[in-house]
């Protein structure tokens, strides 16, 4: 993979990652007149809950579900200019025109998966794949550089359903100058854990679920399954066998075995219903400034999905929306051996 940095009209970065080493990528001059950047994002902390609420007030402006025609993540051609000032590119990052973070606040970048608006992750193959690890390792470390970054989110929102706002395949990737909610109630759980066993939560959850009737897919590096407590009507996650913190610790084989089990995962996923299933996959990284946190942590993806039937979406009701408690009308065991029987 070859890495080539340039700059958009109004200053932002952006970064083409070519699957060709031999890619000798001259950057196109992205010729635009764009309005100044969007004012920065505010933090509001919750009093009742301790929690952090980014307003972003800017983005109610932000694209939303063009044409294919005006996509913004399409490659530019001589009579429309995009995002991406190149007529074609294999992986491209770039810091998103619309953040929710900005400023002192963080940072957000879109993380084009492919120049071909047509297609989804789950047909693009092992190697871009890999390729698409790479470049989710490579702005982890980045961005974890930055002042202030306290944890990267690397993630895909797939589906109008979920509330995607542009077609094209692509994720994001957040510096957050805070740790999240989420990793906070989960490392507490870990901590717990430690004191109370001795043992690693992730570690011992893996065991628990590697030969058990919750799995999915596995390989040599990686186990796919569906937790036990899952909350979705479709919820997968997928630990690697070797305890790393982050993307960026992962070593070039365990990329490459992700990248196998992941595509054929997606491709199960789109014919539980046979159709596209709209999910949300993320990426749960160590926060990146807390030591005892980072040993605590374990690097895994989480995907889940609103769909509960061919014709039914899962809707945050009362109990869910109003105090947290999750109700699963699917079991847990029952999403996994279709997603076993979902297998080519």
């Amino acid at each position: 993979m070859r890495k080539t940095t340039a700059t958009l009209a109004d200053g932002r970065q952006i970064i083409y990652y070519d699957e060709s080493r031999n890619a000798r990528r001259v950057p196109h001059e992205d010729p635009r007149e764009l309005p100044e950047r969007a004012p920065g994002s505010e933090l509001r902390r919750d009093p009742l809950t301790r929690e952090q609420v980014v307003v972003a007030a800017h983005r109610q402006s932000r694209t939303h579900l063009p044409p294919s025609d005006q996509c913004p993540l399409c490659p530019s051609t001589g009579g429309r200019q995009t995002e991406v000032p190149s007529p074609d590119y294999d992986v491209v990052a770039f810091e998103n025109r619309f953040p929710s973070l900005s400023g002192d606040e963080g940072r957000c970048e879109v993380l084009c998966f492919s120049s071909d608006h047509g297609t989804s992750l789950a047909r693009l193959g092992t190697e871009r794949m890999r390729t698409i690890v790479d470049a989710w390792a490579d702005r982890s470390a980045a961005l974890a550089e930055r002042p202030g970054t306290e944890q990267v989110y690397c993630f895909e929102n797939r589906g109008p359903e979920i509330g995607v706002t542009l077609h094209h395949p692509h994720g994001q990737i957040y510096a957050l100058p805070f740790v999240t909610p989420r990793t906070g109630t989960v490392l507490a759980s870990a901590r717990a854990h430690r004191q109370e066993t001795g043992g690693d939560l992730f570690e011992d959850i893996l065991a628990a679920e590697r030969e058990g009737p919750r799995v999915v897919a596995r390989n040599e590096h990686w186990t796919a399954f569906v937790p036990e407590a899952a909350r979705w009507p479709v919820e997968v996650h997928v630990y690697p066998h070797r305890h790393v913190p982050d993307l960026p610790s992962l070593e070039s084989t365990e990329r490459d075995a992700f990248a196998e089990l992941y595509t054929e995962l997606l491709g199960r996923l789109d014919r539980l219903f046979d159709a596209p299933l709209p999910y949300v996959s993320a990426w749960h990284q160590a926060p990146v400034r807390q030591g005892r946190d980072r040993d605590l942590s374990r690097l895994r993806l989480e995907l889940f999905s609103v769909r509960r039937a061919a014709d039914k979406l899962k809707y945050l009701a009362g109990t869910e929306s109003g105090m947290g408690v999750f109700i699963n009308d699917v079991a847990p065991e029952a999403t996994a051996r279709r997603l076993r029987e979902a297998a080519q």
